[in-house]
């Protein structure tokens, strides 16, 4: 039942935090915002989430995985509805600062809670599960802009509001969430048992050298994605015409799609091993990215930009594996929490620099700098992990 939980309440959690993205043409318009502006509102969020990072990890490492999962899906439904009556900029950063902390706060126990169930040879296909729960909510959100804004007229503000009482329902499913009979409890970790049995070479500290490269190459990968991500959607309805529930569609199906393929990604992280697996998805992914730029038409950019999607999350759950793996034991809510730490810092500075690129170079040169970035993240992580 507590993986359940996990996995729905991950689904939540990312739904109405990942709306800002494909509603950002309207958001612009709406309050008026030049380029500049963009890359700063999406660069505040980030900047909370650095703040925060390691007082999340060390409030995980000491307290139960179901308080904290559940406070940080109540920041989830919070950020909703602020957003959905935001009616200034700074208003709606608040709310964005807000969902972006859901996930400083719920990825930690969320992942070392669900890492503690599982036998280190299975790990990853565990974190496939649950990453998967993520994909759908990442998915699901930009789907239900297609829907409700084409079947039924909502306008952006309303698109949060629909979201706050389904996540509040899933504050009440983690409440109602029993304690695990092996002893392994969502109302503490303290004195967990832990479900598989201790490696010889278990880790016993963070400050390792593999375990510093790892988070800094997705450190650097983030800073990529950083780039282009506050801007994609603008790109689309500027220069190729779409419009934002065409984009909400093709997120969408990409994150429904990742819904099968992220547990299909653990399966073969654990197959091949996960840093062969990882280095071959994140190869594919970039160059799938790139290309879709260069593809005319709607749907040719939609194929290249869903197996961009899809490979990078069937790399997610061996980076979460490799995660589990590189943490001791007690310490593993703050080791997930370290891994989204220089992903939340190089994300304060890489929308305000694409935002200098494009007033400067225009859009491409954003996406071929993005794409040179998570190659080299790629260089950086085959170095730091060990076979």
């Amino acid at each position: 039942m507590g993986v359940v939980a996990m996995v729905v309440t991950h689904a939540l959690v990312h739904a109405a935090g990942n709306m800002r993205t494909t509603l950002i043409p309207f958001i612009k318009e709406d309050f008026e915002l030049n380029n500049y502006q963009v890359g700063i509102i999406s660069a505040i969020p980030p900047l909370a989430q650095a703040i925060f990072s390691i007082p999340a990890g060390w409030i995980s490492d000491r307290s139960g995985a179901k308080n904290l999962v559940a406070f940080s899906v109540g920041l989830a439904a919070l950020g909703a509805l602020v957003a959905g009556f935001s009616y200034s900029p700074w208003m709606f950063v608040v709310s964005a600062a807000f969902m972006t902390l859901t996930g400083t706060f719920y990825h930690p126990p969320a992942h070392s809670y669900t890492a503690r169930l599982s036998k280190p040879k299975d790990r990853a296909k565990s974190m496939g599960l649950l990453n998967a729960g993520g994909t759908f909510g990442i998915s699901i959100g930009p789907f239900s802009i297609y829907l409700l804004m084409t079947f039924f007229g909502l306008q952006w503000r309303q698109m949060y509001q629909f979201w706050v009482i389904p996540i509040i329902l899933g504050i009440v499913l983690i409440m109602m969430t029993k304690t695990d009979p092996e002893g392994d409890t969502l109302n503490g970790n303290d004195h967990v048992q832990e479900s598989h049995e201790v490696e010889a070479d278990e880790p016993t500290s963070l400050l390792t050298r593999e375990f510093l490269l790892f988070i800094s190459s997705r450190g650097v990968r983030m800073f990529g994605m950083g780039m282009f991500s506050p801007f994609l959607s603008l790109y689309l309805t500027e220069v190729r015409g779409w419009s934002v529930t065409n984009i909400g569609l093709m997120l969408g199906i990409s994150g429904i799609l990742g819904l099968f393929f992220s547990p299909l990604g653990g399966h073969y992280a654990s197959k091949f091993g996960e840093k062969r697996w990882v280095i071959g998805c994140f190869l594919v992914s970039g160059a799938a990215f790139l290309s879709a730029f260069y593809m005319p038409g709607i749907y040719a950019f939609m194929a290249m930009y869903l197996f961009y999607r899809l490979f990078g999350i069937m790399a997610m759950p061996g980076q979460a594996s490799i995660t589990a793996r590189l943490s001791p034991p007690k310490q593993m809510g703050m080791g997930f929490a370290l891994t989204f730490m220089p992903a939340s810092i190089t994300g304060i500075v890489a929308p305000i620099v694409a935002a200098w690129v494009l007033n400067k170079y225009g859009y491409l040169p954003i996406f071929i700098a993005a794409t040179a970035v998570m190659y080299l993240s790629v260089v950086l992580f085959a170095l730091a992990v060990k076979d």
